[in-house]
């Protein structure tokens, strides 16, 4: 990718939530070598509330989509936050992605979508989409999606 991310995303016209704050002991994003590991983000609005509650349950499987489109803009603005500028994305590697779903929901790689689609718009198709998982279960505070990722940084 020849230009920022930063650059990147105002070109595209989207608008970040504000970074999370840890909630607990562990840090945003760790660069070790040219890989860059980012925590589980949630679904943060611009007000700073959370998406919540269970896909198959309260939430159908569109909305946990745009939950995890959501968690993709808050991962987007924590890059954009903690990342040091000179360093840049080259690729997702790999992305963990978890649905707080009722146990009869099977749709979970749907709703990841949301979060891989955004990613294959920021990145292009070739450099944004990598490996993914996407399961089922409970998430603290009762958030709709938590997404973990990897990427690889240019040399």
């Amino acid at each position: 990718m020849s230009i920022s991310i930063s650059e990147r995303i105002k070109e595209m016209g989207l608008v970040l939530p504000p970074a999370p704050a840890p909630l607990g002991v562990y840090r945003p994003l760790l660069v070790v070598g040219n890989y860059l590991y980012v925590s589980g983000q949630g679904p943060i609005l611009n007000d700073r509330s959370l998406m919540t509650g269970k896909v198959g349950g309260t939430l159908d499987r569109d909305q946990g989509k745009k939950a995890a489109r959501q968690v993709g803009l808050t991962m987007l603005s924590t890059l954009v936050t903690h990342l040091e500028p000179k360093l840049r994305i080259e690729c997702v590697i790999k992305v963990l992605g978890m649905v707080n779903a009722t146990p009869e929901f099977e749709e979970h790689p749907y709703v990841i979508n949301g979060f891989s689609e955004l990613m294959a718009e920021v990145f292009g198709e070739e450099n944004g989409i990598g490996v993914r998982s996407a399961v089922g279960m409970s998430l603290p505070q009762n958030i709709a999606v938590e997404i973990e990722a990897h990427f690889l940084l240019e040399t």
